[in-house]
């Protein structure tokens, strides 16, 4: 009798019940059959089962409230940092913000998809990642953004970084000493770049930017474009 492989365990991190069940019925199809989910509310309790699990990937499922958010965030350079060997995908809340973590987070990512794919599709791209393991932000589904990005300027990132502590316009514009309207100009440019149209999409890719990045200093009260 032909022995039969074992499963390769995969660690899910989703606060919402509803997510779970649906990720559970898309893995029990035969494209996803071979991998285990093992479901956690937070990354708390990931840590404390992968003491006795080795967990072949990590999947964040990106919360739409923006504190839980961050504590996603936040966690993603944990698991970089304590579980380098572990694959590690992001399940976005959109297509925006999957263009928003292709370009903001640094290359310790190996995926980024959408929750909002059809589930056909979906479970391509989850099949894709999963069966390759060691391309860092190197796959062919992030490649297209990745490739759009023009970077932000210093003063770009400043203005980011001070939104995401709940500095308002006029206060950036104190704490850069520039003028309201020069930085208003800035912030237009940095939503352009970015491709979001409204504060709310900024605030996101401030939030990615300043909990994500390697480099989470603040900025420097008086910066140069």
């Amino acid at each position: 009798m032909e022995k039969k492989c074992a499963k390769r365990h995969v660690a899910v991190i989703e606060s919402c019940v509803m997510s779970e069940i649906g990720l559970s019925h898309l893995f029990s199809t035969s494209a996803l059959c071979m991998y285990k989910l093992h479901f956690f509310k937070d990354y708390p309790a990931f840590e404390a089962a992968a003491l006795k699990m080795p967990f072949f990937s990590v999947m964040f499922s990106l919360s739409g409230l923006r504190a839980e958010r961050i504590d996603c965030l936040k966690s993603l350079l944990k698991l970089a940092k304590g579980y380098p060997s572990a694959q590690r995908i992001v399940l976005a809340q959109d297509d925006t913000e999957v263009r928003l973590m292709s370009l903001l987070s640094p290359s310790s990512l190996h995926g980024i998809i959408s929750k909002t794919l059809a589930i056909g599709l979906l479970q391509e791209q989850l099949s894709i990642l999963l069966s390759n393991t060691h391309r860092l932000n190197q796959n062919v589904i992030n490649d297209w953004y990745v490739s759009k990005n023009n970077g932000l300027s210093p003063t770009e990132r400043a203005i980011l970084h001070y939104m995401t502590y709940g500095y308002s316009m006029p206060e950036i514009a104190h704490y850069l000493s520039r003028n309201i309207k020069t930085v208003r100009a800035h912030k237009f440019n940095a939503m352009t770049k970015l491709g979001v149209h409204s504060d709310a999409g900024l605030l996101d890719a401030a939030d990615i930017l300043m909990h994500i990045s390697v480099d989470r200093k603040p900025p420097a009260v008086h910066m140069v474009a």
